[in-house]
């Protein structure tokens, strides 16, 4: 079944908790991935481990201006040992809330670890 982008991206906003979210960031992801129609079974539990499985899932690492569908890991910082990862819905980065820009928070805004976007 291919990867329905839209499902995707209403699934994540919708269930997206205002105004900083839970810390579920890789689980609202996932859910919102499973929305669309791929079957995530054997995923990771931190965020930033997910690139290679997203990479199996038909993913590949894109550069540019981000897409509907696209999904961002982000590795860890000095305060968040498992990274962040999250889905644009076309107009918003979304991971567990609606984020004003990539960058989840100050803490990644300041260190901006290494970070890769994938687009199916």
């Amino acid at each position: 079944m291919p990867f329905d982008k839209k499902k995707a991206a209403e699934w994540i906003t919708t269930n997206a908790y205002p105004p900083f979210g839970k810390g579920v960031c890789a689980t609202n992801v996932r859910q919102a991935l499973e929305a669309g129609g791929l079957n995530t079974a054997g995923h990771p539990e931190d965020a930033k481990d997910w690139g290679p499985t997203l990479v199996g899932l038909g993913f590949r690492v894109v550069a540019g201006a981000p897409m509907m569908g696209d999904v961002m890991v982000i590795q860890a910082t000095s305060s968040s040992v498992s990274g962040h990862m999250e889905l644009y819905d076309g107009k918003n980065w979304v991971s567990d809330f609606v984020q004003r820009e990539m960058w989840p928070g100050p803490g990644y805004r300041a260190e901006t670890p290494k970070h890769e976007m994938y687009r199916y």
